[in-house]
């Protein structure tokens, strides 16, 4: 995590460094600079309002006078701002039917594949649902995932109906007791009505042939494309109910800040991040351990 989040850290920390070693006293100008950092960072202008307000509060009750005594309680107001609750991988445990969605080129198959990877490995019994026809290339990526992460695969016909091979792996998950069904879906945000139509259809399907399955539905977003990526979850969370996020390309961007944005203003989690290629470079996230990782010094 520390490794992967190395360009937010280089761009967004040195900046904040600046400011507490820069500055002789606490006043407007001082939290301009720190506001100005924090947005630049991809906090997002929202969350970073709440933070700085938080800072203020802190500062008063605690009658700091010095900015380097600032730190830690940036560092603390940071991680009150992110807090969602537990984030909970009930999924992981139960039998349940996973729908992740996300539009193309943030990585979504990649992830459906790293996650069926990280569940195998757990000793969960796995069946992949090829459910993105739309896209030619999407079928066959998933088929080279379910090889190298063990897993069976259903579908990836291009031009299938979604919601038919959504329909196949159910039947395919209950003949062979699997403890997951990953299905990997179609993400056009640009033709909402339809996207929204073919959801609804695929659940629909799941509601009643596998009434009794736990459901998560995770959309992933492309870190390194900042506030577009909270504009995509907006557009998702109007269309699916959104019970968490993966995101992507943490380690490429200088705008981790997104993961702060993200969750405080969703009041969704991130569950997942990305933070390199292999299979192992998707991570359970935490905030507290982010946010650590993001204000740390240390070479690792």
């Amino acid at each position: 995590m520390v490794a992967g989040l190395t360009k937010t850290r280089d761009s967004f920390v040195s900046g904040i460094d600046s400011i507490f070693s820069g500055f002789s006293s606490i006043d407007d100008d001082f939290y301009e600079e720190i506001e100005e950092i924090l947005i630049m960072g991809d906090i997002g202008v929202r969350a970073t309002q709440e933070i700085l307000e938080n800072l203020q509060q802190k500062v008063k009750e605690n009658h700091i006078k010095q900015p380097e005594e600032c730190k830690e309680l940036l560092i603390q107001s940071i991680k009150e701002q992110m807090e969602v609750g537990e984030t909970a991988y009930r999924f992981e445990h139960e039998k349940s039917v996973v729908l992740v969605v996300g539009v193309n080129g943030v990585g979504k198959t990649t992830s459906v594949g790293k996650l069926a990877g990280k569940l195998k490995a757990q000793g969960r019994k796995v069946v992949l649902a090829a459910a993105d026809t739309f896209r030619a290339a999407a079928g066959a990526q998933l088929e080279e995932w379910a090889h190298r992460a063990g897993v069976d695969m259903i579908g990836g016909q291009e031009g299938a109906d979604p919601a038919a091979v959504v329909y196949d792996a159910v039947a395919a998950a209950k003949a062979r007791k699997a403890d997951v069904l990953l299905c990997d879906t179609a993400g056009r945000l640009h033709n909402k009505k339809n996207l929204m139509e073919e959801l609804k259809k695929i659940n629909r399907i799941i509601d009643k042939e596998y009434p009794d399955a736990f459901r998560e539905t995770l959309v992933v977003l492309d870190g390194t494309t900042g506030q577009n990526a909270l504009a995509q979850a907006k557009q998702f969370m109007e269309v699916a109910d959104i019970t968490g996020i993966i995101l992507t390309k943490m380690d490429g961007t200088a705008k981790g800040g997104i993961a702060v944005a993200i969750q405080s203003e969703l009041g969704i989690p991130v569950k997942y991040i990305g933070v390199g290629e292999t299979i192992d470079d998707l991570q359970k996230f935490d905030s507290e351990q982010f946010v650590d990782a993001l204000f740390s010094t240390r070479e690792e």
